[in-house]
């Protein structure tokens, strides 16, 4: 018997409402592990070149792994992936919460979507069994009222709920894919891929909890993440959740500031974790939520998801949609001069609302701002709008235009890069975008080997690809034994872009791969700050499905995994080209401990011959060579590319 997973995967025709079951072997499941890697198989089998993201031939996949629904810290994870309409490359993301354990207790270990329905449906399945029902009443509302509607129809409070939301209906490019009215497959659109197939939700229930091979040992796993979590570097996240980092970012310099003209914001403090908590972090104790506004995960210790409540003023925020993670209080705050904490929330509440990725959401916005700040843009173009820094209403109103794709809202959901290019003016220049995509809140000024990985990453700039760069600099020396599990052992000068960062930047990417693969939470697992280390990563996997895996072989699964995301960027035509950084890191950084700084465009064209050299790509191409597809068991990947 299996051990973790159940053997099958869900195949939905959405074009002639077809639904069979796939019945892959265990050695496909231990070549994949679950997650991104599983995912990307059936995305380079089942979506032809040169696909529209928005068409019908796009595939969806929802994939969990063998690890999830066990009670261990950071295993409830799902990823989704498809070609990215935000981007044109592959498009990759990742939730937590709950979803993903329900959907695997209901049976599954992924869903395969394929086709579009004729009308709006949604995905029932509950207990192994699944069908498609009808979801027009359900198209055009808010996430908050549809899984009220759900719970109230199937008559069953216990429901999970996964959908689009009103913007992936609309087709804003990075529209996310929404659970629980606040957890987020936010990034490259995926709720859009979603909509475009009229697939309003995926809804599942179940009490099919697979079998662990060895409970006494992921017992023990479970417990020393328990006792020791209090005195890890994760602690701060259990009170102040992922905005405990932003104070810790702008001591450094890099708080990204008025779209990144600046590392250093004067009203820093007013968006902190630390005031949050203090002022509008929900009180009450109800479900799953602690007395200090503290939401989980599945079976997770960390406890690190943020909840807020508003109930006076002009900006209101209603509990069910959670609160603010780091990245948004800066995209919409400190990104765009803004040092409302209530109306951040509230821009926050909007994107839940209406099924947004909160990060392109305010990074374009604060384009907008920038473009504005210059005379780019006046109010003609906004139709009245003040987008002048610090408008805190006008960010909050844009937020709500883009979800509604109303006046230049409907502009600005084609994200910054598209709306550039449609404005011109020199408006190209303001946009910090890579593949499209909008740049998350750490800064390459400061973190130089993050830089790299923002600009060779197959579906845009993402920080949570790799390990930052302080984890190999200053704090070397308290990570270095979990460092040295990946052979890291040569601690890195501050701000440096040397070939030992670029394989630090390679390795960590690839653990980071696996992470996203066996589908772990990145804030539990991981090779440094985490409150698990490699070494206990490879011990839960062999605890969960009894097989006797080494951190190589994770190694190796991130690897492959990396290497099927490249290939399908070349196969759609994505060439070195596209791995650059934005044109406007050519403008030096005002204020703060890094006034002056540049990044090192002219080191990052090196670095990435390293890079390249080191995965075993070519050099001039940037694409996966056919020797290193076939180390990795990828040979029918390497004959794509040769088509």
């Amino acid at each position: 018997m299996p051990y973790g997973y159940h053997g099958k995967i869900l195949q939905v025709n959405l074009t002639d409402g077809t639904i069979e079951v796939e019945t892959p072997d265990e050695a496909f499941y231990r070549f994949y592990m679950g997650g991104s890697a599983l995912g990307m198989h059936y995305v380079l089998k089942r979506t032809p070149p040169k696909a529209d993201p928005m068409g019908p031939e796009n595939t969806l996949v929802l994939a969990l792994s063998v690890l999830t629904g066990a009670p261990v810290s950071g295993q409830s994870r799902m990823t989704a992936v498809a070609k990215s309409p935000l981007t044109g490359a592959i498009g990759d993301s990742q939730c937590g919460g709950f979803w993903p354990a329900e959907m695997k207790f209901a049976g599954y270990d992924a869903i395969v979507i394929q086709g579009k329905a004729d009308k709006p449906v949604y995905l029932w399945i509950k207990d192994g069994e699944a069908e498609l029902r009808d979801a027009s009443h359900l198209w055009g509302k808010i996430t908050g009222e549809v899984e009220a509607t759900l719970k109230q129809e199937l008559g069953d409070d216990k429901i999970e709920v996964l959908q689009c939301g009103p913007a992936g209906e609309k087709g804003v490019r990075f529209a996310a894919i929404i659970s629980m009215s606040n957890r987020a497959n936010g990034r490259t659109g995926m709720g859009a891929v979603m909509g475009s197939k009229n697939l309003k939700a995926v809804v599942v229930r179940g009490k099919n909890r697979p079998a662990v091979a060895d409970k006494k040992g992921l017992n023990a796993l479970a417990k020393w993440g328990s006792a020791n979590f209090a005195d890890s570097d994760v602690a701060g996240m259990g009170k102040y959740g992922t905005a405990e980092v932003l104070m810790g970012q702008q001591k450094s310099g890099g708080l990204p500031t008025r779209n990144w003209s600046s590392g250093v914001f004067e009203n820093a403090e007013a968006i902190s974790g630390e005031t949050m908590y203090d002022t509008i972090l929900r009180g009450a104790d109800e479900g799953r939520q602690d007395r200090d506004g503290r939401d989980t995960c599945y079976a997770c210790t960390v406890r690190c998801k943020r909840v807020v409540q508003i109930d006076e003023g002009p900006y209101t925020a209603d509990h069910i949609y959670g609160g603010p993670e780091y990245e948004t209080l800066a995209t919409f705050g400190s990104y765009c001069g803004v040092s409302d904490l209530a109306a951040v929330a509230h821009a926050n509440q909007l994107c839940n609302q209406y099924g947004m990725d909160t990060v392109s959401c305010g990074a374009t916005i604060a384009w907008a701002f920038n473009c504005f700040d210059e005379g780019l843009i006046t109010t003609e173009d906004t139709g009245g709008l003040d987008l002048s820094y610090g408008n805190a209403a006008s960010m909050v109103k844009l937020t709500e235009m883009i979800g509604k794709r109303e006046s230049f809202g409907d502009l600005l959901a084609e994200g910054s890069a598209r709306a550039a290019e449609r404005i011109g003016r020199g408006t190209e220049d303001l946009v910090v975008a890579v593949k499209k995509q909008e740049l998350p809140a750490h800064m390459p000024q400061v973190k130089r080997g993050l830089g790299l990985i923002y600009a060779v990453n197959p579906f845009g700039a993402d920080h949570q690809s790799c390990e930052h760069d302080g984890s190999y600099e200053g704090g070397f020396t308290h990570y270095q034994d979990r460092l040295s599990q990946l052979g890291l052992t040569e601690q890195q000068e501050r701000y440096s872009l040397t070939d030992e960062k670029v394989r630090f930047a390679l390795l960590t990417e690839h653990l980071y791969s696996c992470l996203d693969s066996v589908n772990m939470c990145q804030f539990v697992f991981g090779p440094a700050w985490h409150l698990y280390g490699p070494d206990q990563l490879a011990a839960a996997v062999q605890a969960i499905t009894g097989w006797d895996v080494t951190l190589d072989e994770l190694m190796r699964v991130g690897e492959r995994r990396l290497n099927m995301l490249r290939a399908f960027n070349a196969r759609e035509g994505f060439t070195r080209e596209d791995d650059k950084l934005p044109k406007k890191f050519t403008r030096a950084l005002t204020g703060g401990r890094t006034d002056g700084f540049l990044y090192p465009l002219d080191r990052l064209e090196t670095a990435k011959d390293t890079y390249y050299a080191l995965a075993g790509w070519d050099v001039a191409t940037g694409a996966p060579t056919r020797e290193k597809l076939a180390e990795l068991g990828l040979d029918w990947v390497a004959e794509q590319l040769s088509n």
